[in-house]
């Protein structure tokens, strides 16, 4: 009989936590509609700070031309203007933005090329992100970790 009272407490716990979430954010919503003026700052500007976030994100991805970029870059945006054929079969494929590097976007609307690194024996770091009808061109040359938006 002890083992499930215990057991159960760490359900207990977790279910506390969930509801203290739960009611801070409601709260917080509320807030944001006007409905509760008092809400304090402490409770309020953790639950803002994602929108802050994203918003900085994408205003602080600088802009590079094209020039300024490894001569591969230009082949690889020729390529992908002409529409291939493509040296690697992942190019082309949907690029998922899971590290939020970049701007949001629906499903589907990032495709990734590979940008070839000379010596190299795989694919390398270096990508070329293309968002939409090709209308929009990022360059990573560390696998994702940073970009930069590139002016034709």
């Amino acid at each position: 009989m002890r083992k499930s009272r215990f057991r159960n407490c760490g359900v207990i716990v977790r279910v506390r936590q969930v509801l203290r979430k739960t009611l801070v954010l409601a709260a917080a919503n509320l807030a944001l509609l006007g409905s509760i003026p008092t809400l304090s700052n402490a409770i309020a500007q953790p639950l803002l700070q994602p929108a802050k976030l994203e918003i900085a994100r994408q205003s602080s991805i600088r802009t590079v031309s094209i020039t300024q970029l490894p001569p591969e870059v230009l082949k690889t945006v020729r390529l992908i203007q002409q529409g291939g054929p493509f040296p690697y079969r992942k190019d082309g494929t949907v690029f998922g933005n899971r590290e939020h590097r970049l701007p949001a976007a629906s499903r589907g609307y990032y495709r990734e090329y590979t940008v070839p690194t000379p010596g190299a024996f795989n694919r390398g770091a270096r990508r070329l992100v293309v968002g939409g009808a090709n209308e929009i061109y990022y360059y990573t040359g560390d696998h994702y970790g940073s970009f930069v938006r590139v002016k034709l």
